[in-house]
């Protein structure tokens, strides 16, 4: 009977860590069953980050994004834009503008792109020169060079800006200076720049440095077009439309955010952009958390009448070989309905 008893006993013993090396297997398979549910979704800036993304940063700070089982990957084109990457499938989403867009869907062979959400309502950019110049209107342009990036819309808005206001477009000089600092550009080599008042106007703004700023849509009302815009793959929306939804039910709620706490979600860019100067990313997050829904009834929505006008100004100015299908060119569907 003892020896009977004593068997039991180590029998009970072995079942116990048997059991036990199972429940702890059945642990680790339910994480790796977790991370096999989340879906990795890349994510293609169109410039270096900033805080035009910072709702995309506070969806990944604040969990959006792993409450909708997705795991994004944040990442910088290595040249250009977003628009060729997100066409080719080398990404789900990307950040890209409308001009990019109209370009993509209208070329000889169109790229499957669409955008689905607006993140800046209105067009923030203008041009912009020191006080000093005294170019306060586009007919100042007159006698002055233009410092941009070497792209035929550039010309396009001066000339269509100057038309407007009874300016001469041919006495104006154009210099491509590429991606040089505005402030560089502005002091050293040309009276006036192309910039985005969220970033560059903010910057002067810190620094007391006096400009002059026209913006675009106070001239030409065509253009206030969207800039910047999320895109996806036309087939990604096809084909996965569930993840399209669950992706802009995260950065809603990151942009959502950013509005209501300006502050806490400069933290959330400045967490994985570190080297940024603090108070100049603060100091454009309150900017813009005025700008990213303004008066549209989401955050994220689409106007069809900003979409038509922009299209129909650039193909009027030459810039398209074709008219763009609008109905090929953007979509509200994947925003979240609010219900």
């Amino acid at each position: 009977m003892k020896k009977r008893r004593k068997q039991l006993m180590i029998g009970l013993v072995v079942l116990a860590f048997v059991l036990a090396a199972c429940g702890n297997n059945g642990g680790e398979a339910d994480v790796e069953q977790e991370e096999v549910d989340m879906e990795k979704v890349t994510v293609v800036l169109d410039w270096v980050p900033n805080t035009n993304h910072t709702g995309l940063y506070t969806a990944v700070e604040m969990g959006y994004f792993a409450e909708e089982g997705i795991e994004a990957d944040i990442i910088q084109p290595s040249h250009g834009g977003s628009a060729d990457l997100i066409g080719a499938g080398q990404g789900e989403f990307g950040i890209s503008y409308q001009e990019e867009v109209t370009y993509a869907r209208t070329a000889e062979d169109p790229l499957p792109v669409k955008a689905i959400a607006a993140i800046i309502q209105n067009n923030t950019s203008g041009f912009a020169s020191p006080a000093e110049k005294g170019i306060e209107r586009p007919r100042d342009f007159e006698g002055n060079d233009y410092g941009g990036w070497g792209s035929p819309v550039e010309e396009s808005m001066i000339k269509a800006l100057m038309d407007k206001d009874g300016g001469d477009f041919d006495q104006v000089g154009f210099v491509n200076i590429g991606t040089s600092d505005f402030f560089d550009g502005v002091e050293n080599h040309v009276d006036f720049s192309w910039i985005y008042y969220g970033w560059d106007g903010i910057a002067a703004e810190l620094r007391d440095y006096d400009i002059n700023f026209i913006l675009l849509q106070d001239y030409e009302p065509a253009l206030n077009f969207y800039t910047p815009v999320i895109i996806a793959n036309e087939h990604l929306l096809e084909e996965n439309p569930e993840l399209a939804s669950r992706f802009l039910n995260a950065v809603s709620r990151g942009y959502e955010f950013a509005i209501e706490n300006p502050e806490e979600a400069a933290q959330h860019l400045l967490v994985h952009v570190p080297e940024m100067d603090e108070e100049m990313v603060v100091a454009s997050q309150r900017f813009l958390a005025e700008e990213y829904q303004a008066d549209a009834p989401r955050w994220g929505e689409m106007a069809t009448e900003v979409w038509t006008n922009y299209g129909n100004w650039m193909y009027e100015q030459g810039l398209l070989n074709r008219q763009l299908d609008i109905e090929n060119a953007f979509t509200n569907e994947f925003l979240p309905t609010g219900e």
